[in-house]
């Protein structure tokens, strides 16, 4: 079974991003760089929902990745064929379509952004692993990592790492209920 990772960059007061999605205040290293190009010869797939997408589809725009052998995946109900480029659109049900895709033969898979995306794959229990780079800053507001959900999720912590820039890189196994 393929493991999906959910991961990235937060404000120690758990904000992915500001309100208007800027990201200015990510601090980028050579000790951040090793660990996104060692985690990314882990997996063949993103998933992204409908804004993630459209927010990286903008700030990556004319930086195209293709032959990449990654496979993109966004899910929207909203979006059309036509309004993505590089990537399969999904509109059918996703806990159905990544219980599926985990099935499937393959390398790891990366959840990227979204809290309500992932909010909707921790419920369905289809999250696995969690990794962040915790800045040191707090935002006061933004979008947040971790919305309400309806279960407390359990960790096991794997790595925990401080970065020379004063961010910590933190790696966590989710312990599944069918696991205990």
């Amino acid at each position: 079974m393929r493991k999906v990772t959910f991961g990235g960059a937060n404000s120690l007061d758990n904000y992915f991003a500001r309100k208007d999605d800027a990201v200015d205040w990510l601090m980028w290293s050579d000790e951040t760089s090793e660990i996104i190009q060692n985690f990314w010869k882990t997996i063949d797939t993103v998933l992204m929902g409908r804004r993630t997408y459209q927010v990286a589809a903008k700030q990556f725009e004319g930086n195209s990745k293709e032959n990449s052998g990654i496979k993109n995946y966004v899910f929207s109900r909203t979006l059309k064929p036509g309004d993505v480029k590089g990537v399969e659109l999904i509109s059918t049900n996703a806990v159905d379509f990544i219980r599926d895709l985990k099935s499937r033969k393959g390398a790891g898979i990366c959840l990227m952004g979204g809290g309500n995306f992932a909010k909707t794959l921790f419920e369905a229990d289809l999250i696995d692993e969690i990794g962040f780079n915790i800045h040191p800053v707090v935002l006061g507001n933004g979008i947040p990592l971790f919305l309400e959900m309806k279960t407390q999720i359990d960790l096991e912590l794997k790595e925990c790492r401080p970065l020379k820039n004063g961010c910590i890189y933190v790696s966590y196994r989710v312990i599944h209920p069918a696991s205990d």
